[in-house]
This record gives structure tokens, sequence and C-alpha cells, in this order.
């Protein structure tokens, strides 16, 4: 289905037939080609915005990350307890990333092999950004006395390394298995965390 062009910027319209078009043909079989067509642009608007498809497929992979930092964003400013906020942070870093890929077709490793240096290099300044978020709450629960002392970078760090196995880019499709048990696989292990950070 064509994005409405009017209503949303093109870049934004590129990067939303881009998700679709991953999940449809994987990352080697999408061409500049069938983007163009699916926002219902000439194949040169495409090159005003980005100049390669790897460009296109890295923005779009900043694009969730950009909303998924303001979602932990938002669960870090609720008016709850630290260790609940915390656990909701550690859960929406995994889940909203599985959701944002539940529909494709491949692993995210084998999709985006070919991307592979580029994304390497996002992922380490993804974690960090990460990384600061969960330092903010971390400090809280230091303040308070809930959290044991540290450095909350480092411990934010070590929390998101914990978690990183449960992100799709660790499973293939198969292992990606139902949301339910991810959801709660992923509950379990945040607990147990949060459990060793207690003061």
């Amino acid at each position: 289905m064509r994005d409405a062009v009017q209503t949303i910027s093109t870049r934004d319209a590129i990067l939303n037939a881009t998700d679709r078009l991953l999940g449809r043909y994987g990352y080697q079989k999408m061409t500049i080609d069938d983007l163009a067509h699916e926002v219902g642009i000439g194949k040169g608007s495409i090159y005003l915005h980005f100049s390669s498809k790897e460009e296109i497929a890295l923005a779009h992979i900043d694009r969730i990350i950009e909303r998924l930092k303001v979602n932990l964003i938002s669960i870090a400013e609720k008016p709850l307890g630290v260790e609940k906020r915390l656990c909701e942070m550690l859960c929406e870093r995994v889940m909203y990333r599985f959701d944002s890929v539940q529909h494709y077709t491949q692993s995210i490793n084998e999709m985006l092999s070919k991307l592979r240096p580029g994304l390497l290099g996002r992922r380490k300044r993804y974690f960090d950004e990460e990384a600061r978020i969960f330092a903010t709450i971390l400090e809280e629960g230091q303040r308070t006395s809930r959290f044991a002392k540290g450095d909350p970078f480092d411990i934010a760090q070590t929390l998101l390394i914990a978690t990183n196995s449960l992100l799709p880019y660790s499973l293939s499709v198969i292992e990606l298995g139902d949301r339910t048990e991810i959801a709660e696989r992923t509950q379990k292990t945040a607990g147990i965390l949060i459990k060793g950070l207690t003061a």
C-alpha cells in the first residue's frame, strides 16, 4: 500500500515503505525501484533523500531506535518506583524491537548481513544512548538507597548486555517465537537483574 506522500514527509514515506519491503523481500532483494513504486514517487526522488539502499536501511533502523528512546524516556518519567520503571524499560527495549521486526521473514542478521560494518558501529552508539537513559533511573535509585552504589552508566551497560541475548538480531525467525513467550522471558530476566541491584 502506498503512503499518502502529501500527509507525511517523503523521507518518512520512504522509510515506511522500506519497513514493508524488508518484511516482504528482505534487504538483498529490495530495490530502489521497488521503493519508488511502493511510495508512489519517481526513483530520482528517492536519491534526493538518500544516497543508497544501504543508507535507507540504516536510516530505517535509526528511526526504530529513536522511537524506542522516546518510549524509554517516557517510562523513566512515570510516577512509579524505580524498580518498576527499570523493569518496564528493560522489557520495552526488547519488546519494542521485537514488535518492530516480527513481520520480517528472515532473521535480522541474515537480512542485514550486507550492512554489517555500518550497523555494528551504529549498534554501539544505540546502546550507549540507551545506557545513558537507563543511568538516570539507576542514579535516582542510588540517591534513594533503593539500588546499591556503583557507576550508573557502567551498570546500565551491563543491564543492556544482559538483555541483548533477547533482542531480535540475536535470534532466528524460529527462535523469536511467540510474543507472549518473549515477553515472559524478558520479564523474568529483568526481575533477576533488578533483584541483583537492590541495596
